[in-house]
């Protein structure tokens, strides 16, 4: 497993400057966090491979409030791993003092409005929202791919901690983030008894965000359930 020692920096001058909002742009990756994720990882991912999905989707949901509306998939595939994908404006990047790219550093460090909070808001299936360290942490791989008007990349983790760099990947004229994992033994399986027991299930929870639009695809089964968007206050149904 790769493993760094603390928290670090890379950034220079200018990520020291950078205005902190939900993450430390200082800390690239933050090992004392992640291991504290994984030593506990039932406190932290209650509900199994489901509430890893709510953590995920979360993030599409913030996107989407600001916004002003937003759609999701969310695809269950056969191997046991989830992508949830969305099309906002993509993970914020910024460059260094040696115009290096540097993303927002959302999977190996801690989400400052969450994690430490004595009482965080709960996700839909009633336990607390940690944030998206908590879906790295915990799984075997995870690969976030990013795309903004400024251009595009992908990067792999491994338990939280980057094994690639930020590798650019062609601009299809899109933008929004696409977030694939698949959690570590011993998390439950997609058909474990703490996973999504179904699409529909998924879907219904997901419903929970007013201005995300989710459609659920269960490769394992065929299955598609999208979940319209309810109309917005003020606006004719």
């Amino acid at each position: 497993m790769p493993e760094r020692s603390g928290a670090y920096s890379d950034r220079g001058a200018a990520g020291a400057a950078w205005r902190n909002t939900t993450h430390d742009w200082a800390a690239g990756v933050d090992s004392g966090h992640l291991s504290r994720i994984r030593e506990d990882a039932a406190a932290f991912a209650p509900g199994g491979l489901r509430h890893l999905v709510l953590e995920v989707v979360a993030y599409a949901a913030d996107e989407a409030e600001s916004r002003g509306g937003g759609r999701c998939t969310v695809t269950l595939h056969a191997d046991g791993s989830v992508s949830v994908a969305d099309d906002g404006r993509g993970t914020d990047t910024r460059f260094d003092d040696a115009g290096r790219a540097v993303r927002k550093p959302v999977m190996a460090t801690k989400d400052l409005r969450f994690f430490d909070h004595p009482e965080p808001p709960p996700l839909p299936d009633g336990h607390p929202r940690r944030g998206m360290s908590v879906v790295a942490a915990l799984s075997a791989w995870l690969v976030h791919t990013n795309r903004r008007a400024g251009g595009a990349w992908t990067q792999r983790y491994a338990y939280g901690v980057p094994v690639t760099g930020l590798t650019p990947v062609a601009d299809d004229g899109t933008t929004g983030t696409l977030v694939h994992f698949r959690p570590a033994e011993p998390l439950p399986a997609p058909d474990g008894p703490d996973g999504p027991a179904s699409a529909g299930t998924t879907a219904a929870w997901a419903g929970s965000w007013p201005y995300l639009s989710v459609e659920v695809v269960d490769r394992r089964t065929g299955v598609s359930r999208p979940r319209p968007r309810p109309p917005r206050a003020g606006r004719p149904g």
